[in-house]
């Protein structure tokens, strides 16, 4: 069969400048090649049409398995990882993950590195080299991720959902795999786990169930050249496509209502319908229509209704599955424990809803609206990472036909009311599944889902119920969404009068400092603004903390319901709690960006304290505090980490006592005090012009400093707030050990953390290559070889402008002793790696990290993150890219093993260490004999903030308005 080249026109935004191609190689493996000279990064994803649905019966979590193991090794490149080490030491990632129908891998590079990575990828899809050793080691890795998921609520409902349902459909299978499904049952049956996974491979994995995207720098024909000689030899067997029709629930399971015990302390309603995949009639987007509705939260929604009612806290609408085969609507609503007594009344709500929908019929107007904003998205979709931007497409081939890769279903384009009348009309009471979880149902169960172990009861419904849910469902106006005043018509672009690489300061006053960047290199209609309001009152207890905490919130509980027409219409906007205070950002279309901002500003000056919200956010905040026992360890040993290193962090348990005593007054008290003074740090770049955004920060001022009832008085030089970190002292080695704060949970873990230094160009560079370095032979050794857990990270660290490495583990395998003698264990390993490392590997990896700091911004929202980094942190280091580049080029190898003998090393003399360990349920034998038997040469910290009091602080590069220390 000769090699397919396809003359279809796929369609792309009008301001795409990259080429594509699709072709179809003689083996039937069908190719999306994409052509961007402007690229810092090549990438590839390569779609399989095999999935978990395909496990086969008693082996569960196989292809899950496989996936895993294809990282491994090839016939060609044998050496262990040695994929993941080519594509690390070359500025790239890799990653893959396996659905119920597919399985994707994929990975990015250095684009002048794609031909290498290419050949290395090609090899797992033609000659894989699946060891008997790499087999035993990664079903550990599958069981740690296993364990690593027991805990997690959306993991557990999920299952559930699935337990209930057909045993003889595939949607009813166990997807992740565990030692127990590869391991122990397949023994027990005489099976070889390897064997039936290459057998797995060779049935299944066949080149015309294949989808592969090429994202590179060159030409099409030049891509299209070096695809035809990498993947020309993967097998194609005729595999004919998987078929999973058929109803995964049947009768039986439908009408029911399914009470859930969680882990967290909440209370989630879930209503979902069988229905005809979206898919099918992507063009007339039925699906995007209903949940456009049904999830609305503008005046006369139901989430409006729910809210006013103190029931809700949170909806969504939407279609979960991407299949041809079957899929499900969900209306997922997060209640307030008022909601949890009235469940029946908000399921009749929902269904009074659908039935105002049915009874109004299909309107046009909002159709049409709704493909006027799907549009400007499509037209004006940010240009985001190559790696992800594959992924994408190669997800979308498996799905679409060629010309509507990109787009997808995300524009339709065929008004049809029938059909979304039709389906419309599946939203039934005799199709419904309802599942609902929360703590209250504890002691009321009496079933278990047997992999999760979730504590359930299932109640069968029928129709006429679920009509008198509706009779007794509130009678509030429920209406149709009024027309969307945010949506943009004006798309032209602002004159740049000026050329500037960074952004400059453009105004200042005693209340404010302007920054300004203007748009020259991204050329869309967005804008970015962002204002960062110092408030010395924000932060100076726990109390203050919380107070701000609930002001912040509350105001964006209130806007939410003018404002959700703006989130639709692509101008999203948020009002964040911050160290020093709160942050407003607006982004997006520029257009009616000034309207949001001028009311957001206004519900800032006139922000009053409504009981009735605050009792709502009020119960949510305290169950946020309360559930934080139930995060992983690893996220528990980061917080601590934090707790011991930042002069100015309050503990959730001081919150939480503290919330519980709050009330509407209290707040009322504080808002004044914490707006009376403040100075506003402000940065605006993209399509704005510069006396617009002097006019944008002007009225601000007017509003809320210069009116004659403003409440705010700008800042004293002495009040501006800092953030500043503890110094750890040379060659010391901290540990702080304790308790997991779930006993439930079997895992441990810990961070080894190594502070380096204050922001310091020449520092900076020798830590990044050195992380660079090392980041993949320590997971290849802590996680591939040691098997010590699935989580196993090593990472920089940056706190304010204090650098450092620290390497993360979580595990059910090991005690975080271990684990932390392990971690100086591999140090003592890379040492040797890095002496023997020749010069022509150093300059490499010199390369390749130069390479990564080259990389141009992708979109306005991403250069605004770097150049809002060094504001935010006072470093102002605008051309820090270029003044790293040129450091390394300067860098010697000797160099970078003076830094680690001095600072990394076990026993480097200013080497300043500090191990938090959380023992989780398996290991608390072990805990009791660390607390008692301390490491020699360690420094045990029993109390954290007796421990911060007590240590030096770096000074903080933020000095007072205008004074920078540099």
């Amino acid at each position: 069969m000769a090699m397919e080249r396809s003359e279809v026109e796929i369609v792309k935004p009008r301001n795409d400048k990259r080429e594509y191609r699709r072709i179809v190689l003689p083996n039937s493996l069908e190719v999306c090649l994409i052509s961007d000279p402007d690229t810092d990064k090549a990438a590839a994803s390569m779609n399989v049409d095999v999935g978990s649905f395909c496990d086969p019966e008693g082996l569960e979590g196989l292809a899950h398995f496989l996936e895993h193991m294809l990282f491994y090794a090839s016939e060609k490149y044998r050496v262990e990882d040695s994929y993941s080490k080519f594509i690390a030491e070359h500025g790239g990632s890799t990653n893959a993950f396996t659905s119920s129908e597919n399985t994707n891998f994929y990975f990015d590079v250095n684009a002048d590195c794609l031909e290498e990575a290419l050949d290395r990828f090609s090899q797992f899809f033609i000659k894989p080299l699946m060891s008997a050793d790499a087999t035993n080691r990664e079903v550990k890795a599958v069981d740690s991720e296993f364990q690593k998921n027991l805990l997690s609520d959306f993991r557990r409902m999920y299952q559930l959902e699935k337990h209930i349902s057909s045993v003889d459909h595939p949607y009813h299978k166990f997807s992740t795999g565990s030692r127990e499904t590869l391991e122990v049952r397949p023994k027990a049956k005489g099976l070889d786990t390897r064997l039936e996974m290459i057998k797995f491979y060779e049935n299944n994995y066949s080149a015309n169930l294949m989808q592969l995207v090429v994202y590179a720098k060159e030409n099409l024909d030049d891509i299209q050249s070096l695809v035809e000689s990498k993947f020309e030899a993967v097998r194609n067997i005729l595999r004919n496509p998987f078929d999973f029709s058929g109803e995964p629930c049947p009768s039986e399971h439908l009408q029911v209502l399914v009470k859930a015990v969680p882990i967290e302390d909440c209370n989630k309603l879930k209503i979902l319908w069988p229905i005809t995949p979206g898919i099918r009639h992507y063009k007339e987007g039925p699906w995007g229509y209903i949940s456009h509705l049904i999830g609305h939260e503008g005046e006369g929604s139901l989430f409006s209704v729910l809210k006013r009612r103190g029931w809700a806290i949170s909806l969504f609408a939407g279609e979960g599955e991407q299949s041809y085969a079957f899929s499900f609507f969900y209306t997922i609503i997060e209640l307030t424990d008022a909601g949890q007594e009235h469940i029946d009344e908000t399921i009749g709500l929902l269904f009074k809803y659908i039935k105002l929908l049915q009874d109004f019929g299909v309107q046009k107007w909002i159709f049409d609206e709704l493909v006027a904003i799907r549009e400007t998205g499509f037209h004006y979709k940010d240009k985001i990472p190559p790696i992800r931007y594959a992924l994408r497409v190669a997800l979308n081939m498996q799905l679409y036909p060629p010309e509507d890769w990109l787009v997808g279903s995300s524009v339709p384009s065929n008004f049809a009311p029938d059909i979304i009348q039709q389906f419309l009309n599946e939203l039934t009471p005799s199709n419904v599944r309802i599942f609902c979880q929360s703590k209250k149902f504890e002691g009321h169960t009496n079933l278990t889902e047997p992999w999760y172990g979730t504590q359930f009861a299932v109640e069968k419904l029928d129709v006429l119920t679920i009509e008198q849910w509706v009779e007794i469902a509130p009678t509030e106006n429920l209406s149709l969404p009024k027309p969307n005043m945010f949506i943009p018509t004006d798309l032209s672009l602002k004159n740049v009068h000026e050329k500037v690489r960074y952004p400059q300061i453009l105004r200042k006053s005693p209340f404010s400092r302007l920054w300004y960047k203007s748009d020259t290199n991204f050329f869309t209609p967005k804008a970015v603004i962002r204002i960062d309001f110092n408030c010395p009152e924000s932060n100076h207890s726990p109390e203050a903390s919380v107070l701000t905490k609930m002001f912040t919130t509350l105001l964006m509980d209130y806007l939410n319901e003018y404002a959700y027409d703006a989130r639709v219409g692509g101008l999203s906007y948020g009002i964040n709690h911050t160290d020093t205070g709160f942050e407003v950002i607006c982004l997006g279309f520029s257009h009616k960006m000034r309207v949001l901002l001028d009311v957001i500003i206004s519900n800032i000056n006139s922000f009053e304290v409504r009981s009735d919200r605050f009792s709502v956010i009020k119960e949510s905040l305290k169950k946020k505090y309360e559930n934080y026992k139930f995060h992983p360890p690893h996220s528990q040993a980061m917080y601590y980490c934090s707790q011991l290193l930042d002069e100015h962090s309050w503990p959730w348990n001081d919150k939480l006592e503290i919330l519980q005593h709050l009330d509407p007054n209290l707040l009322s008290l504080f808002t004044p005090k914490l707006l009376r003074k403040a100075y506003l740090e402000c940065y605006i770049s993209g399509n704005i012009e510069p006396n617009e955004a002097e006019l944008i920060v002007e009225h601000i001022e007017e509003v809320l400093f210069k009116a004659s009832n403003s409440p705010s008085k700008p800042l004293f030089p002495s009040q501006h707030l800092t953030r500043r970190i503890v110094k750890l002292e040379d060659g010391l080695k901290y540990f702080y050990a304790v308790e997991g704060l779930n006993p439930s949970d079997e895992n441990s873990a810990v961070v080894n953390y190594i502070q380096v230094h204050q922001d310091d160009i020449k520092m900076n560079v020798k830590l990044q290559l050195l992380a660079l370095v090392a980041k993949q032979p320590a997971f290849h050794q802590l996680r591939s070889v040691e098997q010590l857990g699935y989580i196993v990270l090593l990472r920089q660290r940056n706190d304010h402008g204090v650098h450092g490495l620290q390497f993360i583990i979580q595990s059910t395998v090991k005690d975080p002793l271990h684990l932390d003698a392990r971690v100086n264990a591999f140090i003592g390993m890379f040492e040797n790696r890095l002496y023997e490392m020749s010069e022509e590997e150093f300059k490499s990896n010199v390369n390749a990290l130069i390479d990564l700091k080259l990389e141009k911004h992708k979109n306005l929202r991403e250069e605004a993150a770097f150049f809002w980094k060094e504001i935010s942190d006072g470093t102002l280091l605008f051309d820090r890219k270029e003044s790293e580049v040129a450091a390394l080029r300067e860098l010697k190898k000797e160099e970078l093993v003076e830094f680690f003998n001095s600072h990394v090393k076990f026993d480097a003399p200013q080497r300043r260490n500090l191990s938090v360990q959380v023992y989780g349920g398996l290991h608390l034998t072990e805990y009791k004999q660390a607390i008692e038997n301390w490491p020699p040469g360690s420094c045990q910290i029993a109390d954290i903030y007796n421990f911060r009091r007590s240590r030096p602080l770096y000074g903080s590069f933020k000095g007072g308005v205008g004074h920078v220390k540099l």
